[in-house]
């Protein structure tokens, strides 16, 4: 799971930045859903995704201001 520290909706905010980024995120197979703090991943993600998915996210400073990976 990536948590993912961002003010009011956050990940599903109706900036369509926000929205491009949902599109986006749930391209990757190992997404099993995204809410307002998190991104939920099944449980044998290859730590390669895990890494990518984190990078990807931490380039979004204009909406989150931290990713966790736990």
């Amino acid at each position: 799971m990536l948590r993912a520290s961002s003010p009011a909706q956050g990940l599903l905010s109706s900036d369509p930045r926000a929205r491009t980024l949902r599109k986006v995120l749930v391209t990757y197979p190992d997404v099993r859903h995204v809410l307002p703090d998190r991104v939920s991943l099944e449980s044998g993600t290859d730590a390669a995704v895990v890494d990518t998915l984190r990078h990807f996210l931490e380039r979004q400073h204009w909406l989150l201001e931290s990713v966790v990976v736990e």
